[in-house]
């Protein structure tokens, strides 16, 4: 059962806000810490896994031998990573006869290269252990190579159903440091994207999700509305995906004529899709066997965890950063938080499904009260000057070509900024040294933190139930591993 609520969460004492608790043992938060400062610890942490072994492939805490060059400097063979600290910790009973199998990394229901080290007592899981780093791209790395606005296309790579929200954590907190101040029909336009993007990502999670149920049809009818979805992220920025349409100081482009009328089409419709969704999963016999009751983790865990998003919201915590640590004008919106009551998977079905609603809510708001004005910065500094005064002012033209040539100088410093993704909350950590280039990027994935959570919602369920956990979890590998 889902129901909405309309306070404002607080931060510190409030128990609504996430809470520190006690985990069963570091978690992967603790473990990735040292990768945020570029440092690297005695121990075996999780950014060893994800970089293989020391200098590659782009490892966030070791720059490339320096006699060496090319990808076969960094491929890894993954026998020589040693799996026996983790085998040693598969759970263990004398009066049962338990089975460790591996699920993945190559297995249609993880939807990505997820290795799940799994123990069974007969059908029922009684320790699940998930390992990550199939899908190391060295992204943040890469992203410290760049000048600042050249890395936003190599962020948005990360979780890739979820670009929007990549950029506007990366680009925040480089307007952060630089104390630049986004027009607010930029700020509106940020808004209506990243709501479109979170109904996108949404579909393509109840798609998948459904499938690996058995209901197919689903799967085609959610995919029909999300083409519609990158239709419009084409008409407005030139790509379907990937779309390097937030810039430093606002968006890269107005968006064009006939856009608004193509967007007020899909609003219409968009509602009565989500009901047909609703009359076709909401009473079925076969869903609601596989999803209540399943998974069920309490908010008290979930917290210890530092799980965030639709998980957390479905166990009854109302926390989202829009309403919490709004950016981006999101102040300026009338929305409700969906939550739920059981913290099973079909409460998280339900949450998502009221989120959707939500967006659509919000995105109605932002495109009847957008306002008139610019739609980037108009410092110099920061952003490019337009075309027409290049041919007329010597300073723009100075302006562009030390922009182009040189990048943009951030000041010194670190910023931190967090906003709500699909998946919880999705924040960029960004050191400047003074230069054209970061000197740090770190990115807090929710799925990275979420994940961790999932062997407490997987022990003691079937197996044929984890796959269904899994699905609920949302976990989106280019994310967690980037």
């Amino acid at each position: 059962m889902v129901e909405v609520s309309d306070e404002t969460p607080k931060p510190g004492g409030d128990p609504a806000a996430p809470a520190a608790g006690e985990a069963a043992g570091p978690s992967h938060r603790e473990q990735d810490a040292p990768a945020t400062a570029g440092e690297r610890q005695a121990a075996p942490d999780i950014a060893d896994l994800l970089g293989g072994e020391p200098g590659g492939p782009l490892t966030a805490v070791a720059d490339p031998p320096a006699d060496q060059s090319g990808p076969s400097a960094y491929r890894v063979q993954e026998q020589s990573i040693d799996f026996s600290a983790q085998l040693r910790q598969v759970a263990t009973r004398d009066d049962a006869e338990l089975l460790t199998i591996n699920m993945g990394p190559h297995h249609p229901a993880t939807h990505g290269v997820l290795r799940l080290l799994t123990t069974l007592e007969g059908e029922v899981v009684r320790d699940v252990k998930p390992i990550v780093g199939y899908l190391h791209t060295g992204i943040e790395k890469t992203a410290e190579d760049k000048a600042y606005w050249k890395a936003i296309p190599v962020i948005e790579r990360m979780d890739y159903l979820a670009y929007y929200f990549n950029a506007m954590a990366y680009v925040g907190a480089v307007e952060d440091l630089l104390e630049v101040e986004v027009p607010k029909r930029a700020q509106y336009l940020r808004v209506i994207h990243l709501e479109l993007n979170r109904i996108m990502s949404h579909l393509v999670w109840l798609g998948t999700t459904m499938l690996d149920l058995g209901a197919i049809s689903i799967f085609w009818y959610a995919f029909r509305e999300r083409e519609t979805i990158l239709d419009l992220f084409e008409y407005s920025s030139g790509q379907r995906m990937h779309t390097r349409y937030f810039q430093i100081g606002g968006v890269a482009e107005d968006i064009p004529a006939g856009w608004e009328q193509s967007l007020r089409r899909f609003l219409v419709e968009m509602p009565k899709r989500i009901d047909q969704y609703d009359a076709m999963l909401k009473r079925n016999e076969i869903v609601l066997r596989r999803l209540r009751h399943v998974g069920v983790l309490s908010a008290e865990q979930l917290q210890a965890w530092g799980v965030t998003g639709p998980l957390l919201r479905a166990a009854g915590v109302p926390w989202d950063l829009r309403k919490a640590m709004p950016s981006s004008s999101y102040e300026d919106f009338d929305f409700q938080i969906p939550v739920g009551t059981e913290g099973d998977n079909y409460d998280r079905y339900l949450v998502r499904v009221a989120e959707m609603r939500q967006s659509l809510r919000i995105i109605e708001q932002a495109i009847d009260g957008l306002p008139e004005g610019p739609w980037i910065t108009e410092d110099r500094k920061v952003a490019l000057p337009p075309r027409h005064e290049l041919a007329t002012s010597m300073e723009a033209l100075i302006h562009h070509f030390k922009l182009v040539t040189e990048g943009m100088r951030v000041p010194a410093g670190e910023a931190y900024h967090a906003i709500e993704g699909p998946r919880g909350e999705l924040g960029c950590f960004v050191r400047s040294d003074g230069s054209s280039k970061p000197a740090r990027v770190h990115v807090r994935d929710p799925s990275f933190v979420n994940l961790q959570a999932f062997g407490d919602m997987a022990r003691g369920e079937y197996i044929a139930d984890m796959i269904a956990t899994l699905a609920c979890l949302d976990p989106l590998l280019g994310g967690i591993d980037r």
